[in-house]
């Protein structure tokens, strides 16, 4: 079972560490494996604003950088009051590498949450 309150508490917990000197948008994301690893990520800007990296990224490339390739959900926190919506490029990273799991989208303090799935977030997504 998921434990989805959790996951969303370690993503905005996620989001106190983003570096966002340009945008101040902060940006937390929790990613489990089906064999209970969490791994956490932050949004990490870029004065050369192409360098910068979504926190649903971060949180899903250290996942499989620990070799975690079975992603079953992945929580989103931003500093916002409706839940959060991952950008394009993200959406593609979840559909690629999270294509199976429950997508959880919160605002800043877990009070609102969205579940999705990636199939929903990117329809006609990208695919070799």
């Amino acid at each position: 079972m998921i434990d989805e309150k959790r996951l969303v508490e370690k993503a905005v917990a996620a989001m106190k560490n983003a570096y966002v000197p340009y945008s101040r948008f902060r940006v937390g994301a929790c990613a489990l494996a089906s064999d209970g690893s969490e791994f956490t990520g932050c949004n990490i800007e870029n004065a050369s604003y192409g360098l910068t990296i979504c926190a649903e990224r971060v949180a899903l490339y250290k996942a499989y950088s620990e070799g975690k390739r079975d992603i079953v959900a992945l929580a989103v926190a931003a500093e916002v009051e409706e839940p959060v919506s991952p950008c394009g490029a993200c959406r593609q990273v979840i559909l690629e590498l999270a294509g199976n799991a429950v997508v959880i989208l919160s605002n800043r303090d877990g009070s609102r949450v969205m579940r999705t799935t990636p199939g929903e977030l990117l329809p006609y997504g990208f695919k070799l």
